[in-house]
């Protein structure tokens, strides 16, 4: 016997093999949409800020803090959706992938304008998506 397989052998006899219990996600009160929707209002405030400025430098700055956080929003829609929505809830709500889908393109959107409208476009669909999520908590 080599002198790996006697080591590895012996480590058997010595501890058996743990069994692991994991979760993959943390359903117990770590998901909210308020943090998608803090984000989206930065956005359209952000946009609110560029359209009221004429100093060029201000402007480039709104306009980069605009992006950031349009992609959190992305970023707070997409683990909401990833990991806390469940099959159960999508049998309950079958508007949830098309809600979804939309408010992450207007997200993406919002990138690619200083119109508020477009920013408030985005806070009324992350605000069906909060009253959705929130019946989910209830059942």
């Amino acid at each position: 016997m080599r002198i790996l397989d006697r080591l590895l052998s012996s480590v058997d006899r010595i501890s058996p093999p743990l069994t692991a219990h994991a979760h993959c996600d943390l359903p117990c009160g770590v998901y909210d949409p308020a943090q998608a929707r803090i984000e989206a209002e930065s956005v359209k405030a952000c946009m609110e800020k560029f359209n009221g400025s004429d100093d060029a430098v201000f402007k480039e700055r709104a306009v980069a803090i605009k992006e950031q956080r349009a992609d959190l929003v992305k970023h707070h829609l997409w683990v909401l959706w990833t990991d806390y929505f469940k099959p159960e809830h999508l049998a309950k709500h079958p508007q949830l992938h098309e809600l979804f889908w939309k408010a992450t393109k207007a997200a993406g959107e919002s990138k690619k304008t200083n119109d508020p409208k477009v920013a408030q476009g985005l806070l009324d669909q992350i605000k069906e998506i909060d009253t959705l999520f929130w019946e989910t908590k209830k059942a």
